[in-house]
């Protein structure tokens, strides 16, 4: 089972937009491949099946420049990322895309890596994109694996006379996550391990004598490595937890993520207040009156946040001012800017638009936002451990549904809630949403992912406010998520994530072309 962490799998990655899957997703998978083959790459041949979701979206949203920063080794949100695919041939490397059709394409994010050394090693890669930022590599030179970048992962293989050996050099390494797992192929052992540090150079220099044939690939990680063990697992868990030590949802997510990741909770403060910093930035750079950078929409977050200010709208107010800033947000996500997920790209509009309005308006303190954003952060590990946080798996109830879900928790922490009202304001957010369909224009993270983060937010505040004045769920969050995964799991493909149903395929949307609309074009309008 794997463990998730908030910081690692859920709000976050600090990335450029617009979609932590396809954009964030693929840098990680290119920054893993790269510290399997030991440096950049001087040949890349990335594939994508033409029945997945990065054939239709590789180049929209920005995959392409993602995995060329991470084989790259440049940080994603440098602004080198604009020339990337330009910078590639400069460096070394030469890059290339190819839609074909993969054996075990099993996700719609699936990739095909064929990558060659500057010392004329090869390494063939399969990997995917599990949403949010998350990856998994499954395969190494066809040798299976299952590599998600929270440690130091290891792959040995060895001749089977060899194996004892090689175990006990392994075993006696230390720093292990897990102990080294052995499996056999014909003549040949395979060991597996994680780790919290990288493997010594003398162990893999031993590793190397045993045997002229024997190979180590060793994958750096991406994320926070893991230290401890999760806390609870589930939100019945987090309730009993809560109630017995008689703490709040947020409380209890520091103590979470403290314990897991081996931090003081002072740094676990720190850290997601640089996050919520980062959150407050894109939204008020997406409100600038001359913003720009959309592909399809022009700006409008800025014009409806004034015209609210200037009592010029039919009710206004707070929810206004939320949905507002969560447009604005989407709009710098949209124009390839800095967001922080949250917990993915096409969401990360909900949560700082509910927040940052609220904090606003009940003058809260840094720790109390700090504090709201962990019990949004609690609620997002739940459907991380029992769903996804892909578009592409489960449609959009399991990214701006997720959002809005997360921001309900957040309000009630902010507000002095507890940690089961912080569960019910997300599970009926949670039924609000069910069904939702990913169905977004042309590939691009514009319509009607911006509207839908808008009114995710004014309804987080909502859902909170129902729950506090009395409502009384009475279908738990887990079993609430469990619904919305086997719903998300029930959509043909034509709903989730491929531009080929909804409103994608609607006769106006299929008029409208990249940059006609702020440029006036009439056939557009």
């Amino acid at each position: 089972m794997k463990t998730v962490s908030i910081f690692n799998h859920v709000l976050g990655p600090v990335m450029r937009g617009p979609s932590s899957s396809h954009t964030a997703g693929s840098f990680h998978i290119g920054c893993m491949a790269r510290s399997i083959l030991g440096g950049t790459p001087r040949r890349a041949v990335l594939a994508f099946d033409p029945d997945g979701s990065f054939a239709a979206t590789y180049q929209p949203q920005g995959a392409d420049r993602g995995f060329a920063m991470g084989l790259m080794n440049k940080a994603l949100t440098h602004a080198s990322f604009f020339t990337a695919l330009q910078d590639a041939p400069r460096e070394g490397m030469e890059l290339r895309y190819e839609v074909r059709p993969l054996a075990g394409a099993d996700h719609p994010n699936t990739v095909e890596l064929d990558l060659t050394s500057v010392d004329g090693v090869d390494l063939k890669l399969l990997a995917r994109s599990v949403g949010g930022g998350e990856v998994e590599i499954t395969s190494v030179d066809g040798r299976p694996v299952l590599f998600n970048g929270s440690a130091y992962e290891l792959l040995v293989e060895v001749p089977a006379d060899h194996a004892g050996s090689a175990h006990e050099l392994l075993s006696g390494a230390g720093g292990f996550l897990e102990q080294p797992v052995a499996s056999r192929e014909t003549d040949r052992w395979r060991l597996t391990a994680r780790r919290k540090t990288a493997l010594p150079a003398t162990v893999m220099d031993a590793l190397g004598t045993l045997d002229s044939s024997a190979r180590v690939w060793q994958s750096a990680p991406v994320y926070f490595v893991q230290q401890g063990q999760p806390l609870f697992r589930s939100a019945a868990e987090i309730v009993d937890i809560a109630e017995r030590r008689d703490v709040t949802l947020g409380r209890l997510a520091l103590a979470f993520e403290a314990e897991l990741l081996g931090l003081d909770e002072s740094e676990v403060v720190a850290e997601m207040l640089r996050r919520y910093d980062i959150m407050a930035t894109s939204a008020t750079d997406g409100l600038a009156p001359n913003f720009s950078g959309l592909q399809l929409l022009p700006a409008c977050a800025g014009s409806v946040f004034r015209a609210e200010a200037e009592g010029r709208l039919a009710t206004g107010g707070l929810h206004t001012r939320a949905a507002a800033r969560a447009l604005a947000v989407m709009h710098v996500d949209a124009a390839m800017g800095v967001v922080c997920a949250a917990p993915t790209g096409g969401s990360a509009g909900v949560i700082p638009g509910t927040l940052i309005t609220l904090a606003e308006e009940r003058s809260l303190t840094r720790e109390q936002i700090a504090l709201a954003l962990l019990a949004a952060g609690a609620i997002g590990l739940i459907l991380a451990e029992r769903a996804t946080f892909a578009a592409e798996v489960a449609g959009c109830q399991v990214e701006i549904g997720a959002s809005g879900a997360m921001a309900a928790a957040a309000v009630i922490d902010a507000v002095g809630g507890t940690a089961r009202q912080a569960c019910d304001a997300a599970a009926i957010s949670f039924q609000n949403t069910m069904g939702s369909v990913c169905d977004l224009l042309h590939g691009m993270v514009e319509i009607p992912c911006h509207t839908r983060n808008a009114a995710a937010a004014a309804g987080a505040l909502v859902n909170a406010d129902l729950i506090l004045g009395g409502y009384q769920n009475l279908i738990p969050l887990d079993e609430t998520i469990d619904a919305v995964y086997a719903v998300g799991l029930a959509m043909p493909a034509e709903l989730r994530c491929t531009s080929r149903g909804g409103l994608a395929v609607a006769p106006s949307a299929q008029i409208i072309k990249p940059g006609c609309l702020n440029t006036g074009c009439r056939t557009c309008q």
